[in-house]
């Protein structure tokens, strides 16, 4: 997952929008604002801000490899692949069951328009 962070004197509804071009989407991103996304998943961009004004980002990411390392042991998957014995059949089996979900695993961490009601009475807000 990946934190972006948009700071700056900016209007928000003219630009400066993060677009989600995967999922079709273009949400107002005002200064100030940060979004949460599996970015090394889904394309993303900004729409550009008007003339005279000042936009900057901050973003933080973890590559996807540090997770995976993290889940096999922090191994190599060529060393998995290579790897003799119960153990490491076993981790090559986890790998090919848990490879194909991964997608359908980060889009299910995004709300889903029918749970926001929902979601905005059981979470605090100001």
């Amino acid at each position: 997952m990946c934190a972006i962070f948009a700071g700056g004197d900016f209007d928000h509804k003219k630009g400066g929008h993060i677009i989600l071009f995967d999922l079709k989407v273009v949400i107002q991103f005002p200064s100030g604002s940060t979004a949460i996304i599996p970015s090394a998943g889904i394309a993303h961009g900004n729409v550009p801000i008007q003339e005279g004004e000042t936009r900057v980002s901050f973003t933080q990411y973890c590559s996807g490899w540090i997770m995976r390392a993290v889940d096999w042991g922090y191994q190599k998957k060529s060393q998995i692949c290579e790897g003799k014995g119960p153990e490491a059949e076993a981790l090559r089996k986890k790998i090919e069951k848990e490879t194909p979900q991964r997608w359908d695993w980060a889009m299910g961490l995004f709300s889903k328009i029918q749970d926001l009601r929902e979601d905005r009475e059981i979470t605090p807000h100001s």
